[in-house]
């Protein structure tokens, strides 16, 4: 019987990320007695990778039957794939503001005069290559319509790249107020 399991890694290095996009799944075909095979779950095996010497870079494992954990009585018959390769990466944690995404349909002569956000930065953390890259995060979207002098919205942020997580996700609040647009608000 064939089933599939994520990898799970152990002992990462305390600031070492995993960089790769994408984590790959294991095929794990077993074999044992017919009321154990009948009755197995995906959480009832485990494919674990021992990374207490990953460094920086990009490095290939073995994916054999010695990294997989099962019950008694069950034999690992294949592990696909018998390579994983992984890229790594320094830990980096660091502070960028939020921009806050206002949109709507406003009374005419009425535009947006000003956004203020709260917090105005927020912590990220993640792989170093992937937090350089991020130049801030952002709400999610406001609609603002019908907002006539002020408003506050609380809404979330996000960050774009998957491999990027803020530190202490907290509810984000966004105040709008609205000025007058066009010849109305140049006296004319």
């Amino acid at each position: 019987m064939a089933v599939r399991v994520p990898i799970e890694f152990r002992h990462v290095p305390p600031q070492l990320e995993i960089s790769s996009v994408t984590i790959p799944e294991t095929q794990i075909r077993v074999r044992g007695p017919e009321r154990l095979i009948r009755e197995l779950r995906s959480t009832d095996i485990h494919a674990e990778l021992e990374l207490g010497d990953a460094q920086p870079g990009e490095r290939t494992f073995d994916l054999t039957a010695q990294q997989i954990r099962l019950q008694r009585n069950m034999t690992v018959v294949q592990v696909v794939p018998g390579q994983v390769h992984l890229a790594f990466d320094t830990r980096l944690t660091r502070e960028v503001e939020i921009h806050a995404r206002v949109t709507g349909n406003f009374v005419a002569g009425e535009q947006i005069g000003k956004v203020v956000v709260d917090p105005e930065r927020i912590t990220i953390t993640g792989p170093r290559h992937h937090v350089e890259m991020v130049d801030a995060a952002t709400t999610d979207p406001i609609d603002a319509s019908g907002t006539r002098t002020q408003a506050t919205f609380v809404t979330n942020v996000y960050v774009p790249d998957a491999l990027v997580q803020v530190v202490q996700p907290t509810p984000v609040r966004v105040t709008v107020t609205m000025e007058k647009s066009g010849p109305a608000a140049n006296g004319h």
